[in-house]
């Protein structure tokens, strides 16, 4: 509930405080006394949005600062928790400053607090409506969550949103699943041509450095026989040993005509041969010894281009081709596995899909009933206000799946039967339209707790009995909470169990605003006045006293 409203130099208004009570509060005054302005400093400290220029012209800044009871309990405890603002003393504080550049502050229980705050908390404490208010009743966006208040759908809401979710990732692992196996199936030749290559070498870790170090030992080896075969070539046969006998055979002839000066080269050339023969058998026995197989080169050589050529392909190190034969094993089974999990991803889609219509069609089913209920209460509240003619209906059709169920709703009425329906606000005329929202207010926020309801000149186009209807109902929704009422209308006025005159005066050439509590007496001069206009006749107060009850 508002308890208290202090305003400082904003607009018209230097200084106003004013203090609020239970049940219906009504504000009555001239045209252009500042009655308007007063819920515009309210929406300002709620951090609705309101004029560009706010700040009274000539003042520094402009200050606005509401009060509120906050009992345990109230939606706005939770607001307050989750800014982590205290909220222990059993009353909000809210405070606006705008200064004359345009810089906006806020306070809340004297913390700093953003717009952001205020707003949230604003939809926790006041209700603000007037003819030309869309931010709810007027606006068929706002209607389905309208409807699903007055349906108390705050369980089956949940299951829909929960059941929304489940499908929504069961729809994406599909969708990922379905990815996945497009990009492997992209690859499975390739997957599968590698594997087949790799396990036909089957490479080894370590294997190409053994290979390597084999190969260099083969390549030497071979070098090293070709040396030894030219040694024993050199050495015997037609070599050395060849040249010796030869010579020993040329030097035998000539040993008779030497007179013995050959003997001792013949037999240090005898030596020679004898050395020959045995070398030439030592070279003989390892060459024999070197048992050099080509073959075996050439195969090892081809292992190791083979494991060194795959490595390069593949652009990874030779020890890592069978870690990476395994990797490719992987995404081949992964491959085949995702093939198989393609059905049961299909399957979880169904059972989601499943168990989001359900809960969809028990929120449909809730909503369709509500709506029945509402119709029928509205056809109840529209009576005492002259329009027991009028039908209003809820519309529930289908619509685009999501979180918030499958169903789009419309508030349509038709003013006679038989007229045709549509929105609100293109069918009902003003005084017609005035009625069909307070009656909406009644069924859909009475009684909601801790609430603060503000009407801005709802009863605007009716008069006479009507005016007397719209006052009464006011009354009623004001029995269960704290009504506002900015009106016009004296039947309305009547109607408030406390009233207050809106006043603009104007001294030194500066025009302010003030207001008023009125006594029982003045309260009797005021409703005259507005009645009969300035000139306030005795006529005029007694049918005052009648509208008040006391004559």
């Amino acid at each position: 509930m508002l308890r208290a409203l202090d305003i400082r130099d904003m607009l018209i208004i230097d200084r106003l405080e004013l203090s609020f009570q239970p049940g219906l509060n009504v504000l009555t005054g001239e045209t252009g006394a500042g009655k308007s302005i007063m819920l515009d400093a309210l929406g300002f400290v709620l951090g609705w949005r309101g004029r560009a220029e706010l700040v009274r012209s000539g003042a520094e800044q402009g200050e606005v600062t509401a009060v509120f009871d906050l009992p345990q309990g109230h939606p706005a405890r939770a607001v307050l928790e989750e800014a982590g603002i205290d909220a222990d003393e059993g009353e909000l504080i809210l405070r606006r400053i705008n200064t004359a550049s345009g810089r906006k502050t806020a306070w809340v229980n004297d913390r700093r607090a953003s717009g952001e705050v205020l707003r949230q908390l604003s939809d926790t404490l006041v209700e603000l409506h007037g003819q030309q208010d869309d931010r709810g009743l007027l606006n068929p966006r706002g209607h389905r969550s309208l409807l699903d208040d007055y349906a108390a759908a705050e369980s089956a809401l949940a299951e829909v949103r929960g059941a929304w979710r489940a499908r929504r990732e069961a729809r994406s692992a599909l969708e990922a699943a379905q990815a996945q196996l497009e990009a492997l199936k992209a690859e499975e030749e390739y997957l599968r041509h590698a594997v087949g290559e790799l396990d036909t070498l089957n490479p080894q870790p370590g294997e190409e450095a053994e290979l390597d170090i084999s190969r260099r030992r083969m390549q030497g080896g071979e070098r090293v026989r070709q040396d030894i075969a030219r040694a024993h070539q050199i050495i015997g046969g037609e070599g050395a040993e060849g040249a010796v006998a030869e010579a020993m055979r040329w030097l035998d002839g000539a040993t008779e005509g030497a007179e013995g000066s050959l003997d001792a080269p013949l037999e240090a050339l005898a030596r020679a041969l004898d050395a020959l023969g045995e070398a030439e058998g030592g070279v003989a026995a390892a060459l024999e010894a070197l048992d050099f197989d080509p073959n075996a080169l050439e195969a090892t050589e081809e292992r190791l281009f083979a494991i060194r050529g795959l490595a390069r392909k593949h652009e990874v190190q030779p020890d890592d081709l069978a870690g990476f034969a395994e990797d490719l094993r992987v995404r081949l089974a992964a491959l085949d596995a995702s093939e198989g999990d393609m059905a049961e991803r299909e399957a979880a889609v169904a059972r989601a899909d499943a168990a989001y219509d359900q809960a969809a069609a028990a929120l449909t089913a809730l909503r369709q009933e509500a709506g029945t209920r509402l119709a029928q209460a509205m056809a109840q509240e529209l009576a005492p206000l002259k329009m027991e003619r009028a039908v209003f209906d809820v519309r529930v059709e289908p619509a685009e799946p999501g979180p918030e169920g499958r169903d789009a709703v419309t508030f349509e009425v038709a003013t006679n039967p038989g007229a045709p329906s549509g929105p609100l606000n293109r069918i009902a005329s003003g005084g017609e339209l005035s009625r069909f929202l307070l009656a909406l207010k009644v069924c859909l926020t009475g009684g909601r707790a801790g609430l603060t309801m503000i009407f801005d000149e709802i009863d605007r186009g009716v008069g006479g009995a009507t005016a007397d209807a719209v006052g009464r109902r006011l009354a009623a929704l004001a029995g269960a909470a704290q009504v506002l009422v900015v009106t016009h209308s004296p039947q309305v006025a009547a109607q408030g169990a406390h009233h207050w005159r809106v006043e603009k005066a104007v001294s030194d050439g500066v025009t302010t605003s003030r207001v008023v509590p009125l006594n029982e007496g003045e309260r009797v001069d005021e409703i005259a006045r507005m009645l009969a206009g300035d000139a306030i006749t005795d006529a005029a107060r007694g049918a005052a006293r009648a509208l008040l009850g006391t004559d």
